[in-house]
């Protein structure tokens, strides 16, 4: 029998989040040793769990739930997205402006294939959640990276966009809160890449997942999150994909949407092929759909995790300083979501190849980090670290880093 390969599709494809570094953890953990995961922004395991009222109005509707729903998803949920983005100045938002899908990251992968022609080049910031370039990719597009510039924190480079622009560009993806960056996004960044996207007629696709994960600054002023759809009109399409894992705790239960925006009437045809793709897989997970009603209009418990006191906010603080003070080691300070991407600098760290970083990190002190070209960073100077441990465990984990940052040094 001759060998079985891999898809050509796949050759370029990469998620490093769950690449070869996992698998050494896994082998590892294999022989016994004990790894701490800070490579993904799973919140089960570090001991936050979904509120009491989202689990109840799931176990409630499980009677209800056990055929297929509408491929868009149920009214309830779909109303209460609609709802949500019309109190946020979106007024003219309609139940059939939604789509639910098993997480964001389904929908992406769904729009992109929906929208992508082969050779199609789409804008992704650098640094990027690596399922944006992954599934761009897939889709058989040409994802075209734009610097986020690092030294005005971590906000887009509005010059570097328009001067990736080509007559094959087709979108623009806009990641805020910046997962890995932590950076949040001001009102005039927000203009300017609409800007960029109504004068070169570019779909927006703003990823907002971390939308209700914003931690007041050293001033005590609270960063405002501001739905990039709000400043786009009725001439710049735009989809916004948000949903329930990270603000509700509820990773597990898949649970996102994207709501479209924007001239719709010039989309009829991409519309279209989106509906033909979410009639393909059938329909969201439906007990999950249930939940979405009760999160978005109940009490909102994640305003307790990010204020001064509140686990998230005293996690990432610490997490941010306690990088800040290893020697040769720089970090913006996170302005939301739940990750640190701190810098080595590399006349302190001579660091050739990030992943072999990581993996001797790794080996030598049980601390599972991800290197920053596998978020698409163009050098092999930074990392990402997830801030979800307690403080006690944050303070050992980032001892053992510096530790081992001491046997790096130049």
């Amino acid at each position: 029998m001759k060998p079985i390969v891999q898809s050509r599709k796949l050759h370029k494809v990469r998620y490093d989040v769950r690449g070869p570094i996992l698998v050494e953890a896994q082998r590892l953990e294999a022989e016994g040793h004990k790894i701490l995961k800070l490579n993904i922004g799973n919140t089960a395991p570090f001991g936050f769990e979904a509120p009491e009222a989202i689990v109840a109005d799931m176990v409630h509707n499980l009677p209800d739930a056990q055929g297929y729903s509408d491929s868009r998803g149920i009214y309830s949920a779909r109303t209460a997205v609609a709802q949500y983005y019309q109190s946020r100045g979106l007024r003219d938002t309609k139940n059939e402006d939604v789509f639910i899908g098993n997480g964001v990251s389904e929908l992406i992968s769904m729009v992109l294939t929906a929208f992508i022609d082969d050779g199609n080049e789409i804008l992704v910031p650098a640094p990027d959640y690596p399922l944006w370039t992954g599934a761009v990719t897939l889709a058989g597009g040409t994802p075209v990276h734009y610097k986020c510039d690092e030294s005005n924190g971590w906000n887009p480079d509005l010059e570097d966009i328009e001067s990736k622009i080509t007559p094959n560009t087709h979108a623009l993806v806009v990641i805020n809160p910046n997962n890995p960056t932590g950076a949040v996004y001001s009102e005039d960044i927000l203009k300017g890449l609409v800007d960029i996207a109504r004068r070169h007629d570019l779909v927006l696709m703003a990823d907002e997942i971390y939308e209700k994960i914003l931690y007041q600054d050293a001033d005590g002023t609270m960063p405002v999150m501001h739905h990039v759809a709000s400043f786009a009109g009725d001439d710049v399409l735009t989809l916004t994909f948000s949903g329930l894992s990270k603000a509700y705790r509820v990773c597990g239960y898949r649970a996102g949407w994207v709501m479209i925006s924007g001239p719709k009437h010039m989309a009829n045809d991409f519309l279209e092929g989106l509906t033909l793709l979410s009639n393909m897989r059938m329909c969201a997970n439906v007990p999950a759909q249930h939940a979405i009603q009760t999160a978005l209009g109940g009490y909102q418990s994640i305003n307790e995790l990010i204020v001064p006191g509140g686990r998230f906010y005293e996690q990432i603080k610490l997490a941010s300083r306690l990088l800040n003070d290893i020697p040769g080691v720089s970090c913006v300070e996170p302005r939301g979501a739940l990750y640190c991407f701190p810098r080595l600098d590399p006349d302190v760290y001579p660091i050739d190849d990030d992943q072999e970083f990581v993996i001797d990190l790794l080996r030598a002190k049980k601390i599972l980090v991800t290197h920053g070209t596998g978020f698409n960073w163009f050098a092999p100077d930074h990392f990402r670290l997830v801030t979800l441990p307690d403080t006690e465990v944050l303070t050992e984990a980032i001892g053992r880093i510096a530790d081992f940052l001491e046997t790096k040094r130049a």
